[in-house]
């Protein structure tokens, strides 16, 4: 009787371990499929630049200090509901030609610009609109 119970105790175990073997590959392949949507949305932000608000927009004025770092600038735009992620904007200026040439000022800008108009703003291209002042 005894032996007849230590098999059924075994076999328990066993049937538990595959059980939470299985529970565990789920878990993985839900993680992984999480990451990898993530990072494709993340990508697709960064590549797929949007305005806030198409049409009209709102015209909103944001200062920029001559301290402001670049991530501080895309808070500060973040904030202000000038674009929609502050973590994308930075990896947008990075990757953009204006990369490093956003300058310090009090800017006029509107939520219908794209984050790629905004940037030409702040860097002082002359062939974007917008600008309040320097």
């Amino acid at each position: 009787m005894s032996d007849t119970r230590d098999r059924a105790g075994a076999a328990g175990v066993a049937v538990a371990g595959v059980i939470f073997k299985i529970a565990l590959y789920v878990c993985v392949v839900v993680l992984l499929f999480w990451i990898g949507k993530s990072a494709y949305q993340f990508g697709h932000d960064v590549f797929n630049q949007e305005a806030m608000s198409p049409g009209e927009g709102q015209e909103v004025t944001v200062v920029i200090s001559e301290d402001a770092s670049l991530y501080k600038i895309a808070k500060t735009l973040q904030k202000k509901g000038l674009v929609k992620s502050a973590p994308v904007f930075y990896v947008q200026e990075r990757l953009s030609t204006y990369h490093g040439k956003l300058q310090a000022g009090t800017y006029l800008l509107s939520t219908a610009y794209t984050p790629n108009r905004i940037m030409g703003i702040l860097a002082g291209d002359d062939e974007q609109e917008g600008v309040s002042g320097s």
